[in-house]
């Protein structure tokens, strides 16, 4: 894992070593000063040797003002890399997202995912700047310590060392507890994200249904949760950094004593106990950046750790290897055998055989749970057969390029989504290249133009979040405006009148016929009076493929489409006599 976080320093390596040539000029500037100072009052002080004191007073000085310039690197762009770093991660793991089926949206939660984009990678990026920096700059300055304190005294150096593989053992014994429990933070916070976005997006339904103080129930379960967690967390940090600061504290003691009988005995001046003073004071330094490094690596590192399972997580929908484009789609559509299940379900549908000719309208009807909607999101490949094929003009689905298949297929769901933005930014997801004019050509077939025209800003009307400050009718003719404009050969209609009133629909539906003229047209539908002029209409229930014709000779049959359409028609009738 950590090989693979090393990997993103690669596009940034020549940033990278600015960064640490300025780390270790920071750290070099810290051995020098107690080595002059040490000079300055054995000699040049004692022997009021002022042309050394200045010259040594200005060679100090401009030293200062090189570290001032190497730290401003490491502060500005040392966080400029990580900041890097974090984007390419950032576009790495949406891009990775686009690639992934409906199945993993399924299984997953939305604020569980955007806690590792946004909240991980912070942490990942903070990381990535102060780790090798903290690591580098202790590494030298240790290093350094070491060397020029055995040039005052070995004996007081090697006793003074001797106590740091006491301190790594201790560090070691906590670094452990603290990772799992900076792990469990980071589910726990992916549990309050999902909840909050949970219930912001269903605030509407909460107040409708007066249960705020439900949904507040729900939130506190979950936010208890991440405090607990935080502060079990906490608990740890507490006792790894309150140790690690009484080992800092026992070696000034331990400096203390045996410097103080060096002195005593004649082996040690009492200025270059001083020194050494100084010396353990920077070299507290260092103990401290170890200190912290270990807390940033185990929230940085928990935080890749789940950035890594996402990426890791593999699509079962990709290209083959010999995956073609396909250009000049006629529309012949051919489920064989067709069977799909989700993991560990029963068969949604069974052995499904369908011939759809090219141009023609085929209408999937039926009571609920039958696989309707299944059929036709498995067509656009969203989710892949269990078993048998489908083919396009002979094209097994799964030898054509993802892109180029579902480029010619257009969809309209029942649940409309609109993006936040303006109504034109919408209607564009159809084509973005799509001139203005062909937006308002796509919107009069959608019967959508006269309403957008008498808006304060027309095409540039906000619709809010999902929408919000539409109709559903609005909505939905919307998203028909989308399909108008990416103008496929194949057309998928998932109940795409279903939130329309009558009058809306009957005009929506004349549009909706004119599109579908020399196109291949998959509706699914509920209002029976919709699909009646469907060049074939599919009955399926849960047993598979009940019966099939036109509505002619389905009404003739006197089966379960005559039952449901003359009982939707009688109930029509019923309501126009109230």
């Amino acid at each position: 894992m950590i090989k693979r976080f090393l990997a993103y320093y690669k596009p940034h390596k020549k940033l990278f070593f600015i960064d640490m040539f300025c780390a270790f000029l920071v750290a070099a500037m810290d051995l020098v000063f107690p080595m002059l100072t040490n000079f300055l009052l054995k000699d040049a002080i004692p022997n009021k040797n002022l042309r050394a004191i200045i010259i040594f007073t200005a060679v100090l000085a401009g030293l200062y003002v090189i570290k001032l310039i190497a730290n401003y690197v490491v502060d500005y762009w040392g966080h400029v890399m990580g900041v890097r770093l974090q984007y390419d991660m950032r576009k790495e793991v949406f891009a990775h997202l686009q690639t992934l089926p409906f199945s993993y949206f399924d299984d997953n939660k939305t604020g569980t995912i955007m806690s590792r984009i946004v909240n991980d990678l912070m942490d990942i990026s903070e990381l990535a700047h102060h780790g090798p920096e903290d690591v580098f700059i202790s590494i030298v300055t240790l290093i350094g310590s070491f060397i020029l304190l055995c040039t005052i005294n070995i004996k007081l150096t090697l006793i003074v060392f001797a106590c740091i593989p006491l301190i790594i053992i201790f560090a070691m014994s906590k670094r452990v507890k603290m990772s799992k429990a900076f792990y469990d933070v980071r589910k726990k916070v992916a549990v309050v994200n999902t909840k909050l976005e949970n219930s912001i997006s269903g605030i509407r339904v909460s107040k409708s249904f007066t249960n705020e103080e439900f949904e507040m129930d729900k939130f506190d379960e979950g936010n208890s949760e991440f405090k607990e967690s935080r502060s079990y967390a906490y608990k740890y940090m507490a006792e790894f950094m309150s140790g690690m600061r009484f080992f800092v504290d026992m070696l000034n003691v331990v400096v203390l004593g045996f410097g103080g009988y060096f002195v005593y005995n004649g082996s040690l001046g009492v200025v270059d106990l001083a020194t050494y003073f100084l010396y353990i004071a920077y070299f507290m330094n260092p103990i401290r950046r170890l200190t912290s490094f270990v807390e940033q690596y185990q929230s940085g590192m928990s935080g890749f750790k789940r950035f890594i399972e996402l990426m890791d997580t593999k699509s079962d929908i990709v290209d083959s290897e010999n995956a073609k484009d396909i250009e000049n789609i006629k529309g012949e559509i051919q489920f064989n055998n067709a069977t799909f299940k989700y993991s560990d379900s029963t068969e949604i549908i069974s052995n499904i055989n369908l011939d759809i000719e090219a141009g023609k309208t085929l209408a999937l009807v039926g009571p609920s749970g039958g696989g309707k909607t299944t059929i036709c999101n498995l067509i656009p490949r969203f989710y892949e057969l269990t078993s048998g094929k489908i083919t396009i003009d002979g094209n097994d689905i799964k030898e054509i390029t993802i892109k180029s298949l579902r480029k010619n297929i257009g969809v309209v769901q029942q649940d409309v989504f609109l993006f936040t933005g303006s109504i034109k930014d919408n209607i564009l997801y159809g084509d973005p290249e799509a001139t203005d004019e062909q937006v308002v050509e796509a919107a009069i077939n959608a019967n959508i133009h006269d309403f957008i025209m008498s808006l304060p800003d027309g095409y540039d009307t906000y619709v809010g979040e999902r929408g919000v400050k539409l109709s559903g009718g609005q909505k939905q003719r919307i998203s028909i405006a989308r399909v108008f404009l990416k103008n496929p050969p194949i057309l998928i209609l998932d109940e795409a009148t279903s939130a329309l009133d009558n009058a809306s629909e009957l005009v929506i539906q004349k549009s909706l016929e004119a599109l579908s003229k020399g196109r291949t047209t998959i509706v699914v539908a509920h209002r029976l009076s919709t699909v009646k002029n469907a060049d074939e209409i599919v009955v399926i229930t849960s047993d598979g493929i009940l019966e099939r014709g036109n509505h002619k000779e389905l009404i003739e049959n006197n089966s379960m489409y005559a039952k449901l359409y003359n009982s939707q028609f009688n109930g029509f009738m019923r309501d126009i006599a109230e």
